[in-house]
Formats: structure tokens, sequence, C-alpha cells
């Protein structure tokens, strides 16, 4: 493995610093209070911090909306804050990871004020302007937050392009002058000592703008815009440049957020790729129809899952390198995704936990998920601080759904259930903040769910930290890191198993996905345990009929050498 390849063995924790740590009691996590916590994330055993945006912004969709790359947002700290966070990681082996957001930027930018206010002026064409004549939108496109993908400047015939909130316009990627300004400022940050970035919305930065009235696919009159600005020809061209004027220079860890067809794959992460790897949504959204609609949300199975998983993993593997994740702030907690509510526990946590860490990529964690954190029931819509649970709120409702369904079906998939504060101990707001109300609402099963209460060996933190001392300093680690992912068959569709293999050396992993026993056929040969979640029952892993009885949510990693 090459030495630019550093991030291959990266184990990554995702950080929404607006709920991770207060320091200051203002009820709002801030850079100082990540600092203060860097004992914990190191003794939990990741050496990659990846921070969700704490640029200055308007806080319309949760710092998505960039009004100034350069500067830190006051509610976050200073300048010197993020300084002081970039060298004490360093100096604990932990490099830090931003978000770049450049698809769009907030409609309160210097760039985008100047649009308005001049439309001839050169920062007019940093964005996608459209006049009509009869003052009627461009298209009816459907933004990703459910509104019309066109605003109209007040007073004007002139509207601007957003493909998620109307305070959110989408950059101009053809514009020469508007990429140099893109470059500048991502060298800015990588100079300073960043490692890399996660890079949002990337895939959607080349538009194919038509414009006539197409086909609704709703009942609001409106097109989903994702045929129009997802991977259009034309996208290998901007993001090569952008590669070669910053990341590949810095040998920085880009991990992209581009839902990337397999034909495009190797241009994506291959050996000369764009990124240093993606995210693969197919089985983080498998309970999501293709267009986006939460209000209607799709039932699926294990072995549908399975099949998701499998094939990402068999894609990824012959092209270049993945990104692996259950959970981020875009999602809601997966414990809440993929187990009935009745069968959360102890054991379908950490068979969740072996599921995805064991698989081929750089594995990836929420906050809070190394402690089992669950969704939050809010009281009302009005509880919601996501725009997109909002949205999608209006839409079920337009679409015929009653109040209470609507509110149901939204509740469970909203982003804020990931967004709640991280939950330290069972003292005031869950030890986050000292203030008499936080940001948002602390989950109130903060007083049997939080890392303080989890400093045992049976619990679901302990067994995230001895995934990760697997992967990074065992005998394992070669064989976790580098070694072929291979199917492992079960006659059970509830029995997700596979290997890792290295030429000597293999790893069989094995999920029972299920809240009742089954049962594998284990190959020949010594077996050892690696580690699992019962381990009273993996003596009888080397009986003669080699047929493995597993118990419900049970998982175990066998090692075999040849």
């Amino acid at each position: 493995m090459k030495k630019s390849d550093w991030w291959k063995h990266a184990v990554v924790y995702q950080i929404y610093p607006k709920s991770f740590q207060d320091s200051n009691g203002d009820g709002i996590g801030d850079l100082k209070g990540i600092i203060s916590r860097l004992d914990y994330l190191k003794r939990l055993g990741v050496n990659v911090l990846w921070l969700c945006p704490v640029y200055q912004s308007p806080m319309d969709d949760g710092g998505y909306d960039i009004s100034d790359y350069y500067h830190i947002h006051p509610m976050f700290g200073d300048d010197a804050d993020m300084d002081e966070l970039i060298r004490k990681a360093d100096g604990m082996g932990i490099k830090i990871l931003m978000d770049l957001v450049v698809n769009h930027t907030s409609d309160e930018h210097e760039w985008f004020q100047q649009a308005l206010k001049d439309p001839d002026s050169k920062y007019a064409d940093y964005y996608i302007f459209k006049e009509t004549a009869d003052g009627n939108p461009p298209n009816n496109w459907r933004s990703y937050f459910g509104e019309p993908a066109w605003t109209r400047v007040e007073g004007t015939n002139r509207f601007y392009l957003h493909e998620f909130s109307r305070k959110q316009p989408d950059l101009n990627w053809e514009n020469e002058a508007l990429r140099e300004e893109i470059y500048r400022m991502v060298n800015y940050w990588l100079d300073k000592g960043l490692a890399g970035f996660r890079i949002d919305a990337i895939g959607n930065i080349k538009k194919r703008l038509e414009y006539e009235t197409f086909q609704p696919d709703g009942e609001d009159g409106l097109r989903y815009i994702g045929d129009w600005v997802l991977n259009q020809p034309g996208i290998e061209v901007f993001l090569q440049e952008l590669n070669e004027r910053t990341f590949r220079p810095h040998n920085s860890m880009t991990v992209a957020e581009a839902n990337v067809p397999e034909e495009l794959l190797n241009l994506f992460i291959g050996e000369e790729g764009f990124f240093s790897m993606v995210f693969d949504f197919s089985y983080t959204d498998i309970d999501v129809p293709a267009t986006g609609e939460w209000f209607r949300p799709r039932d699926f199975t294990v072995e549908e899952l399975r099949k998701a998983i499998f094939s990402s993993q068999r894609m990824v593997q012959e092209k270049g390198w993945g990104a692996l994740y259950l959970e981020n702030h875009d999602q809601n907690r997966s414990v809440n995704k993929y187990i009935p509510e009745e069968e959360i526990g102890y054991h379908s946590k950490t068979m969740l936990a072996s599921l995805f860490f064991f698989l081929r990529g750089t594995p990836f964690i929420y906050q809070g998920q190394e402690i089992g954190m669950e969704n939050i029931r809010m009281a009302s819509i009005d509880d919601y601080d996501d725009i997109a649970t909002r949205g999608q709120y209006a839409r079920a409702m337009n679409a015929g759904l009653d109040k209470e369904t609507a509110f149901d079906i939204v509740a469970k998939r909203s982003r804020d259930n990931s967004r709640t504060p991280m939950q330290w101990d069972s003292g005031k707001n869950a030890g986050f903040s000292s203030a008499d109300r936080t940001w948002i609402r602390v989950n109130p099963n903060y007083k049997s769910i939080n890392a303080a209460d989890q400093e045992h060996p049976d619990s679901v933190l302990s067994f995230y930290r001895e995934l990760i001392r697997l992967r990074k300093d065992s005998k394992y680690s070669d064989i976790i890191i580098s070694g072929e992912f291979l199917p492992y068959e079960s006659e059970d569709p509830c029995v997700i198993a596979y290997q890792r293999s290295t030429a000597h050396e293999r790893l069989l992993v094995i999920h029972n996905f299920q809240n009742r026993q089954s049962a594998i056929r284990l190959p020949k040969g010594h077996l050892k345990t690696v580690t699992g979640n019962f381990p009273d029952n993996h003596t009888q892993k080397d009986t003669p009929q080699r047929l493995y009885r597993l118990l419900p949510y049970e998982c175990i990693a066998l090692y075999m050498n040849e």
C-alpha cells in the first residue's frame, strides 16, 4: 500500500459541532468543546475527525449555506480556535477534515449580494440566473428540499437556481474566475494543515440547463431536479482540475458526497481518480424512494440490504476505495432505521457495528453512534430545526396525508434525529452544556444512554473500541484493511456473512440480522474467534457438525489461516 494512501488506515469520527460539546454555556457546541474532548476521541481510537461546517453562515441549513469560506462562525469560536484544534489534534496523532461546500453558497455571501446589486457585474456570472419574458420560472424543477428550484429576484423577472434551499444559490462552475476563487480558498485551508475535506454535493456542480415545463412527478406540479444536475457529462473536467490544483499537491484525503454510477467509479476513485473515496447511498438510503420523498418510505428486507452492501463492495473493490458508514448528519440513527424498535439493544447495536466495520474501506463513525444513540421523538413539527424535515412534512400534507401520519413518518426519518446533543453523562443536558436551554432538545433517554455509563467491558462503546483496535493495531489489521471482500453463502436470508481474505489468511464475519436463532455452516479447518457479541456462545464453533447456531442479533468474527 502506497504511503500516499495513508487514509486507507484511517478510522474517521464525524462531528456535528453544534451538538458535540458546549464550552461556554450558551447551549451551542463549539470548537473549544471539541478540543476539550480530544482525550475521549484518542481513547476511542479514531485518527481522523470530520467536522461539519463551522464557517460563517446564517445557518439556514445547518451551516451548509456558507457566507464566508475563510472565517469561523462566532457561535463556534474564532479563527484562532480552529488553528488550535488543528494543532492540538495533530499532536495527538489525529488529522482534521472540514466540509467543503462549493456547489452553492449562502444568499448572504458577498458574491451573491453583489450579483443582486449589479446584474452586469462579474459576480452575476458566479451564479445561475435566467430572465423570463412572462415572469414565470424558467422551468418546473423541484429542489431537494421540496420547493421550486427557481426563485425570483424581487422586483424583476430574473430568477436564480438553487438545488437546495432558496437561501443556497447554486454556483456557476462554467465560470473560470469562480473556479479560481474556489481553488484559492481550498488551498488556504490545506496550507493551514488541514488533512483534507468531505466534499458536499460535488456530483451536482455540472448542470444541464433546459427551459421547458416537464412532466410533473408529484402533486405540486413540479419535477425532481436530479436528472439534470447529477453526474452530468463534462463534470469530469471540473473535478480533474479541482484535484490537480488543490488536493493532489497536498496528498489530501478527500471523501466525495456523490452518488456515482458504476461506469463512472473509476474516474472518481480509480488509481488516478478525482477523490480518495466516495460515499455510497445504496444501503443507507434503502428506505427512501429514488425521488427522495421521506414521506413515502419504502419497506426493505434484510436480503435486499445484503444485496446492496455486497454490490457496493464488489463495485468499489474493483475500482478503488470506499467510505463505510451507517450514520451521518443527513441520516436518522441507524438502529432505528434497520432494527424494529422493540428489538433495539446491546446485541442489535453491536451487530450493526460489526456489519459495517469489517467491510473493505475506511470506516466513518458518527458522533454518538459509538454509544448507540437513538432517534428522538419531539412533540410537534415546530420542535424540528431541520429545513428538510419541515419541507417533507409540508409535501406529505400536500399529498393528502393526515397530520398524525405525516408527522409519524417524517419524524422517524428527520435529520434532527442525529443532530441532538451528544450524550456524555447522566447530568444536566447529558453533560453537553450547562445552559438552561440547548439549541435543540437533548434526547430524554440520555439517563440510560450516555458515554460515562459505558465505561465497562460489556458496553456498545467498549465494542466499538475493540473493533477500532482490531483494525488499527492487531494481528488482523492487514486482513481488515487490505483483504479482498468475498461474500459467504447462508441459507437464511436474514444472516449476512462475508469474508476478508489475503493470500494465506481469512476472516469470516457473520451477522444474524433478526430476533430469532439461526444457523450457518462453517468452513473446514481451525477457526479462532476474533470478537463477537455473545462470547459464551463461541465454543460451539469447533463442533464436528460445523454448524454454528447463531443467537438473536449475534455477530462473530472468525480467523482462519491456510
